[in-house]
């Protein structure tokens, strides 16, 4: 029979595409890492450890692509199209959901200020005090968060709220 292996070019295809991701944190916006330009976060300057992060350009409306089932906004036109380029490339680990709650094994929102860039992949956190343990180990909570991923990866986006972080919708 030709459907057997027809649906199993099509399931390959979709693993390969990686349609199977998780569900992407997406906060009151409508978009994926609060209506940050995902982009901008790779052309900024890191803090030492310890030091509070610059702040990453606000995405605009007229400048959007979706991936992973989310709008992303970006500052402009050049960064939306670096973007499609690759969008795994610039997409926050772990759906935007906070690297040290997957490195646990739980899903809560990642806070779009409170970000680190290890390896070329853009780690979001939840809180400060999130970050200070993050930080104490980042090469270790990696480890474990992607020992726990494939266990948590397809359950639901968080819906809580970031605390502390007030969203703003892009302009």
């Amino acid at each position: 029979m030709i459907r057997f292996p027809l649906k199993a070019a099509a399931l390959s295809l979709v693993m390969a595409t990686g349609a199977f991701a998780g569900e992407q944190y997406v906060d009151r916006t409508g978009y994926a890492v609060s209506g940050y330009d995902v982009v901008s976060y790779f052309d900024l300057p890191q803090a030492a450890l310890g030091q509070p992060q610059p702040t990453p350009a606000k995405g605009l409306k007229q400048f959007t692509a979706t991936y992973n089932g989310a709008s992303f906004a970006f500052a402009s036109a050049a960064n939306r199209d670096r973007f499609l380029a690759d969008p795994a490339a610039f997409a926050p680990q772990y759906d935007g959901h906070c690297a040290y709650s997957v490195a646990k094994g739980g899903k809560v929102p990642g806070n779009p200020n409170l970000w680190r860039i290890v390896d070329g992949k853009l780690y979001l956190n939840i809180t400060d005090r999130v970050v200070g343990f993050w930080e104490e180990d980042i090469p270790g909570n990696i480890t474990l968060a992607e020992g726990k991923w494939g266990g948590i990866e397809g359950a639901a986006a968080s819906r809580d709220r970031i605390p502390g972080f007030r969203a703003s919708v892009p302009d």
